[in-house]
């Protein structure tokens, strides 16, 4: 099930997001040595991730770290690229973080760079994920109607419409036709394997996709319903991103 927590506030709602996930990180430093932690990228995730770094508990040099997708054809150096975000805001920011396994799109051999990072990722597996969910309902870069079976690590994905609406909207594009169509992403079943996964989803223009994976049945229509089957998945809210929500937050 879904754990919701609703807050006022999307910094409110960031840094409780971020408490949690720390706490969990250095938990399961505590208990195994080393955590392999999963952060996402977006608007979404702005106040998080600085919330998250100011968390001295946790020994980031036994954490290894991944991302959950990348445009594909992007080179690091433009604005919108998500190798660029998290070296921005997270990696950059952490001098003794142990790893971080960037995802490189801008490859002419794409099928080398999957097998790479997927390679990687197979060694590691997942103990915390941050993630958010797109307007479209979307977990990471699979967009509706999503691939729920494929157990690959990441794949290549075909971005939808809204998907790419929702990317220019941002400001992260100068126009609709600079947004990509194609990226890598992580895989819906290998974000399942995760043993705690945190979504922070701010914002009234997520409200609609809130209500659909909390309220409506699993589907690949919107395809963050699936974590209605995760044991541990804790959302974390702010007043308009739940306004829609016909339920009200346990």
């Amino acid at each position: 099930m879904i754990e919701v927590n609703q807050f006022q506030t999307k910094d409110e709602s960031a840094v409780a997001a971020a408490d949690l996930g720390a706490q969990a990180i250095a938990k399961v430093i505590a208990e195994r040595g080393h955590a392999n932690v999963v952060v996402a990228t977006g608007a979404s995730q702005f106040e998080m991730l600085e919330a998250l770094i100011q968390h001295e508990e946790i020994d980031w040099s036994r954490v290894t770290a991944f991302h959950l997708d990348e445009y594909i054809g992007m080179p690091d150096t433009h604005p919108a690229s998500f190798r660029r975000y998290l070296k921005e805001r997270f990696v950059s920011k952490l001098p003794t973080l142990g790893a971080f396994h960037f995802i490189d799109g801008d490859v002419e051999d794409l099928d080398a760079e999957l097998a790479r990072i997927c390679g990687i990722l197979d060694q590691h597996p997942i103990d915390v994920t941050f993630a958010g969910i797109g307007e479209n309902g979307h977990l990471a870069f699979n967009d509706p109607p999503a691939d729920f079976e494929t157990t690959t690590a990441y794949k290549v994905v075909e971005l939808d419409e809204r998907c790419r609406m929702q990317q220019y909207g941002e400001g992260w594009f100068a126009t609709l036709a600079d947004v990509p169509t194609e990226a890598i992403s992580m895989t819906v079943q290998r974000i399942l394997s995760s043993d705690i996964i945190v979504l922070t989803v701010p914002d009234e223009r997520k409200s609609e996709a809130v209500r659909e994976v909390l309220e409506g049945p699993v589907t690949n229509v919107w395809p963050a319903s699936i974590l209605q089957t995760h044991p541990a998945c804790h959302l974390f809210l702010d007043l308009p991103a739940s306004s829609k929500l016909t339920k009200k937050p346990i």
